[in-house]
């Protein structure tokens, strides 16, 4: 597993199992979640998160992919395991761990969207990279686009 993130002093860390997803449309561009909190300058994840119960990586980035987007979509081949140590926007210390997936959407369902601070924005694979808050993120991403 590739770690990323380094550690706050006199801060522990919880371990959160979780999965993310990388999607792509008929321009080439990757779906990513813009989020905006109160306060705070609005940032960009891959779309997924934590897994919860017995759910499997896979099905919790379907589940989060439609939470957080509206968009139905297929998980497919597994890019990499990562783990990326970051400050909530709570401000609490988690240490998230798991699987990107290539996903394929398969179709739109705006009532799955439940998550109103995030909103689904297209962007090209390269100026995903640069955006991306997480490094797990970005370098998942450019090994996407590496391995073609």
């Amino acid at each position: 597993m590739l770690a990323f993130g380094a550690p706050v002093a006199r801060k522990t860390y919880k371990d959160r199992a979780a999965a993310f997803g990388i999607a792509e449309n008929s321009l080439g561009q990757i779906a990513l979640a813009e989020v905006s909190k109160p306060s705070k300058a609005p940032y960009f994840d891959l779309p997924g998160g934590a897994v919860d119960g017995d759910e499997t990586e896979r099905e919790a980035v379907v589940r989060e992919f439609g939470e957080e987007t509206g968009l139905v979509v297929e998980a497919g081949a597994l890019v990499e395991t990562v783990s990326q140590l970051f400050l909530k926007s709570d401000g609490q210390p988690v240490r998230n761990f798991g699987g990107v997936y290539v996903v394929k959407v398969t179709g739109e369902e705006p009532r799955l969207k439940v998550e109103d601070d995030h909103k689904l924005v297209w962007l090209d694979p390269q100026d995903a990279v640069v955006a991306l808050r997480h490094d797990a993120h970005s370098w998942a991403v450019a090994a996407w686009l590496r391995r073609g």
